[in-house]
């Protein structure tokens, strides 16, 4: 344990963040669930309710790149890959 003040501080905020960062990674791989099931069941054959999901899990995603909670580039392959099977679930519906 520290005896220094500024490094009892610290040590408190980093666990504030540690907590919050992995509040924000659990919803981000939550709304992933969610559309990758929905794609699975090929979103009782409603697009639009695949694509409200899926800009939903862009939202979610893009807020914790901007904070630095997930690498921009993660972020980036993420959202890729899930438009990928977003996109062909779509077109097979229509």
């Amino acid at each position: 344990m520290a005896n220094i003040n500024s490094q009892k501080k610290r040590n408190r905020q980093n666990e504030k963040r540690r907590i919050r960062n992995s509040q924000v990674r659990s919803a981000i791989r939550t709304t992933g669930k969610k559309v990758v099931k929905l794609i699975e069941t090929k979103g009782k054959n409603d697009p639009a309710l695949i694509q409200e999901l899926f800009k939903k899990y862009v939202k979610t995603i893009d807020n914790a790149a901007g904070k630095g909670i997930v690498n921009k580039n993660t972020a980036a392959r993420k959202k890729s890959n899930l438009a990928k099977k977003v996109n062909k679930t779509i077109n097979e519906l229509t």
